[in-house]
């Protein structure tokens, strides 16, 4: 197992990163584990050193780099909703691509030797869906501004540490779980308006949006043990640049990741399709599936947590919050 000494984290306030920068704890005890903040960023994480970085600005993603000399990046940060990238498209080209970019070519020019984990997504693919269950090797043929800008990480980024340093992009599908609260994601809505319904503060009625798409999902916790166990043997992998799927192999349907919520809620409801919740065909693919198997081979992982499991912490959340904090 790679160990390391000094770790930098972009995106460790957001959802995935607040469950990774303590994975990283536990499983690199004695590392010095730095978490980036945006100069806007209110949130942090007791008991991690924050650094104030503004990750579009390259003076900025330098002097952080210089000053730490990390032997392991652990990039999340961008944007994170396909929905946002697509009405916020600057912003989205900045934060994904060009940040990374810039803190590629900082880490070549002060840490070369470091490991670099970028967390890219199954988007990428876009088009080849078409084809079916889809391997690292499919074509990428993105279809919106949000893959597109993942695309263009990915290249940049692989073309930087192509003969130095070594490089691991994961592709992760769909993950949900504990702390994701942005309603701009399926399952965190459809929580939402469960547990709104619930209290007795809305008609018994879910917006939503096609319900026939088939996804591969995957707990955000069994997303985050694949990060680790691909860090972690990161310096052992035969190639400078490596690319992994992190994905179940298997696809649900929307409707049945409703029917689990509805399996769970206390009240009966009915389903209503709110257009605006459709997104447009030209950028919509019916099925959306990966295959892990070269994850598996190098790492033994395997996803231990169901998808209703999934569910039910995220309506658990929902709850809470709306009993002012307190479980029910």
């Amino acid at each position: 197992m790679t160990s390391y000494e000094r770790i930098l984290i972009t995106g460790g306030t957001g959802f995935v990163g607040a469950h990774i920068t303590l994975a990283l704890r536990r499983a690199f005890a004695d590392a010095r584990i730095i978490v980036l903040a945006r100069p806007d960023d209110a949130a942090h994480l007791p008991g991690f050193e924050t650094m104030i970085c503004d990750l579009t600005d390259e003076a900025s993603v330098d002097r952080v780099v210089a000053d730490v000399a990390p032997d392991l990046v652990v990039h999340l940060a961008g944007q994170a909703s396909a929905g946002q990238a697509a009405k916020l498209v600057e912003r989205t080209w900045r934060v994904n691509a060009l940040a990374s970019l810039f803190l590629g070519s900082a880490i070549m020019r002060h840490a070369p030797s470091a490991v670099m984990f970028f967390a890219s997504s199954a988007t990428v693919y876009g088009a080849s869906f078409h084809d079916g269950v889809l391997s690292e090797d499919a074509r990428l043929q993105p279809l919106d501004v949000y893959a597109r800008s993942k695309v263009a990480a990915e290249y940049a980024l692989s073309d930087l540490f192509r003969a130095e340093g070594r490089l691991v992009i994961a592709r992760p599908v769909n993950h949900s779980g504990p702390g994701q609260r942005s309603n701009d994601f399926v399952l965190p809505s459809f929580a939402a308006q469960v547990a709104v319904i619930e209290a007795g503060r809305a008609e018994p009625c879910i917006k939503v949006g096609d319900l026939s798409r088939i996804r591969d999902f995957l707990d955000v916790r069994d997303v985050v043990d694949a990060y680790i166990q691909l860090i972690a043997i990161a310096r052992d992998l035969p190639e400078n640049v490596s690319i992994f799927n992190v994905s179940s192999g298997e696809g649900r349907s929307i409707r049945s990741l409703l029917d689990e919520l509805q399996a769970l809620s206390r009240k009966n409801f009915v389903i209503e399709v709110d257009p605006d919740r459709v997104r447009p065909s030209a950028v919509d693919i019916v099925s959306v599936v990966c295959e892990s198997s070269k994850l598996r081979a190098a790492t033994g992982w395997a996803p231990s947590h169901p998808i209703r499991e999934t569910v039910a912490a995220l309506l658990d959340e929902r709850r809470a919050e709306l009993n002012g904090g307190l479980a029910s």
